[in-house]
């Protein structure tokens, strides 16, 4: 099963989201998260690591044994593929040789985009697209502008104060809302302490366990 999570804004919570379907994830199977966006080693805790990565993987023509090679273990049942330190570039057809191997995995494998959509050709192929967006209209705006394969869901993290509902964002993005998370600052608290990966909040996994299941 292969997810892709990316978000048209800043701030949404991605890396967050992702790493908590991964970590869900890990509970049952072997999984992969793939960090496309830099920030996953920060928020599950661990050092950044210093060697290759999934952008230079791309850039290489290395063949897809070698992602192993690149993974570094977060914790039992979860390794992490970090973004390394090649460029990012969107129309290398490697994305696509990438996206055929992970969706034929029996793994698990999450994808954070961050901010930024995934490279088409990855996307395609992904059973799961999610984009993760809070209920404001300058990221609606920005997610209705994406020009690649749509997302078949959506995760809504939610905040007190805002106007659009689910059925609003499930309208504009012509999605589905799959998954609503509420803000919790037990969340906040253990990715700054590190400690999203032996503790992960139980708010966090209850949204998203059935995405997981």
């Amino acid at each position: 099963m292969l997810t892709v999570c990316w978000a048209a804004k800043g701030g949404s919570g991605t890396t967050v989201v992702s790493c908590a379907l991964a970590l869900l994830h890990a509970r049952r199977a072997p999984t992969w998260l793939i960090d496309l966006a830099g920030d996953v080693p920060a928020a599950l805790g661990f050092e950044e690591p210093s060697g290759a990565g999934i952008l230079d993987w791309i850039a290489s023509s290395a063949d897809a044994s070698a992602l192993t090679a690149i993974s570094v273990p977060a914790c039992e049942r979860l390794d992490v593929i970090p973004r390394g330190a090649a460029p990012t570039v969107t129309s290398n057809p490697r994305w696509a040789e990438l996206g055929e191997h992970l969706a034929g995995l029996s793994t698990a494998v999450v994808i954070d985009a961050g901010t930024s959509p995934p490279p088409p050709s990855l996307a395609e192929v992904a059973q799961n697209r999610l984009l993760v967006t809070k209920p404001c209209y300058l990221s609606l705006r920005r997610s209705v502008g994406f020009t690649g394969p749509p997302p078949t869901g959506v995760v809504l993290v939610q905040e007190a104060g805002r106007a659009l509902r689910a059925d609003d964002v499930a309208f504009a993005l012509q999605a589905p809302v799959v998954a609503e998370v509420t803000i919790d600052p037990a969340v906040a608290r253990a990715v700054g302490a590190g400690l999203l990966v032996s503790r992960l909040p139980h708010s966090l996994a209850g949204n998203l366990r059935g995405l997981a299941a």
